[in-house]
């Protein structure tokens, strides 16, 4: 494989953990950057006119979750990337401004009808990114992170 950039999201749950060590070691590999990167979801309105706020509630500390996301190895160069809007959109349009050649994510795993009404991201990801997409199942992390389901 010769990849340049390779793009990791993170929701900042132990689910993603299993794919930040593969999109580390696909880096290594590769010799390429590890672009890190989180969607900050805007204001969406529920019900009857509610708002939900993201958590955590501000810009900087999001950054400061973010800054704490860094590739298992150390000799992995990488970047970190704060972007807005609805998690699949957004990465599959920074995948294609920043031509990356692969996005390595995570899977939260959910079937049935919590996937039906809730969607997948990496399902939307895999069907939309113009480069090669690897989903890694947390399927067994979930057993001991009760968070991921």
């Amino acid at each position: 494989m010769n990849a340049r950039t390779i793009l990791f999201p993170t929701d900042f749950s132990h689910c993603g953990d299993a794919a930040l060590e593969m999109a580390t070691s696909l880096a290594l590999d590769s010799g390429a950057k590890l672009l890190i990167v989180h969607a900050e979801e805007p204001l969406a309105a529920y019900g009857g006119g509610e708002f939900y706020a993201p958590m955590p509630d501000s810009t900087d500390e999001l950054l400061a979750l973010l800054k704490r996301v860094v590739p298992t190895d150390p000799q992995v160069k990488y970047e970190h990337r704060l972007i807005s809007g609805e998690p699949a959109h957004a990465i599959v349009r920074l995948a294609d401004q920043e031509h990356v050649d692969m996005i390595v994510l995570g899977t939260h795993g959910r079937t049935g009808l919590t996937r039906l009404l809730m969607g997948s991201v990496a399902e939307w990801v895999v069907r939309h990114a113009t480069c090669p997409v690897i989903t890694v199942n947390q399927h067994a992390e979930m057993v001991h992170h009760a968070q991921c389901t």
